[in-house]
Parts: structure tokens; sequence; C-alpha cells
């Protein structure tokens, strides 16, 4: 099933999470610092929605009290 979530306090603009079965299989950061929300993208693929939110929950960026991981965790959240 996909999912669209709208960040907030961060550079990316939209959140498209794809989950199968409680497994994420693909993520896509619009806007953002491509080469991060890449690498993101590409480390989540495949990993549990639950160990991914572990993982990523309350990573700061700047000072910002969020960044695009911790918004990507609150998307799962709201998937759970």
């Amino acid at each position: 099933m996909e999912y669209r979530y709208k960040p907030e306090g961060v550079c990316s603009m939209e959140i498209i999470i794809r989950v199968e079965e409680d497994i994420i299989t693909y993520v896509e950061f619009v806007g953002g610092c491509p080469g991060n929300t890449m690498g993101i993208s590409n480390l989540v693929k495949g990993m549990k929605v639950e160990d991914a939110i572990h993982k990523l929950k309350g990573i700061d960026c700047r000072g910002k009290g969020t960044s695009c991981p911790d918004q990507l965790a609150k998307a799962l959240e709201n998937i759970k």
C-alpha cells in the first residue's frame, strides 16, 4: 500500500512510502538534500516498519528538533 506524508520542519515537502506486510518496500522524499534522502530511502528498504521507527525517531538536524529521518519515523508511526 502507498502512503503520502507531508513533513513539518524540514526541507522535504512530501514523503512517499510503500509498505507490504509490515516491510518497507519503497521510500521517496520530494525535496530535501538528495544524497541524504536517497541514502535514507535505500537503508530502510526491506526493513520492518517498527525497526525503522526505532532507528530514525528523534534524529535532529541542526537544532530544528526534527530531521528528514525523524519525519520518516513519524510518517511510519501514522501507518502502523
